[in-house]
């Protein structure tokens, strides 16, 4: 498992191997003498594999109706505008102005 992790890396920060094509990986791995489950992940294109020799248990996942930052403009009118913040201390009452006499 040790191995499968260090390959894992590898791939993970070598951008030749990230981005090989499966058969340019297979390749690799089995110059690197890699795992049978790390292998048959690469050829199927599949992580399950993986989740055996890792003893990972898939979680599963649930889709996203409303990814953050995809909605449209009528997602956004639901939302109701952030409340003011309220002063500590009353404001004083606004002062009433007269007119002014000119004599």
């Amino acid at each position: 498992m040790t191995d499968t992790i260090k390959l894992l890396v590898a791939i993970g920060s070598d951008a030749s191997l990230r981005y090989a094509s499966p058969d340019e990986l297979k390749c690799v791995l089995e110059q690197a003498q890699a795992s049978v489950e790390l292998t048959l992940a690469v050829e199927l294109g599949n992580g399950a594999p993986l989740r055996v020799e890792l003893c990972i248990q898939q979680v599963e996942q649930v889709p996203q109706m409303h990814a953050p930052g995809q909605g449209g403009e009528e997602e956004e009118a639901d939302v109701p505008p952030p409340e003011q913040p309220k002063p500590d201390r009353p404001s004083p009452p606004p002062t009433k102005r007269g007119r002014s006499r000119r004599g």
